[in-house]
């Protein structure tokens, strides 16, 4: 049903947490979580309930995580790097 744009793109990793992520060169970060199952990538300030990317265009701010030590970056507008780390969002960003 679904098919990537351009199936013979390289292949890069990076870091979420503590598992490494194989994603495909022109993947935004977001793209690549989904497509090796992680759903909930962020957490939410009042409740703690997991989130997962949703519109996947910068609309909704649902797939905010940590990359390379910056908060609340979106997901889904990051293109995905080599050597990148990006963690779990907690809640929300410290204000330092």
């Amino acid at each position: 049903m679904f098919r990537r744009l351009d199936a013979d793109a390289g292949d890069i990793s990076f870091r979420f947490n503590d598992t490494e992520i194989v994603a495909r060169q022109g993947d935004s970060v977001a793209a690549a979580l989904l497509a090796a199952g992680l759903c909930a990538i962020r957490a939410t300030p009042v409740t703690g309930a997991s989130r997962a990317p949703y519109c996947m265009m910068g609309v909704c701010f649902d797939c905010l995580v940590e990359i390379d030590g910056v908060g609340n970056r979106q997901a889904c507008l990051i293109p995905a790097r080599n050597g990148m780390i990006v963690r779990r969002q907690t809640g929300a960003r410290d204000l330092l």
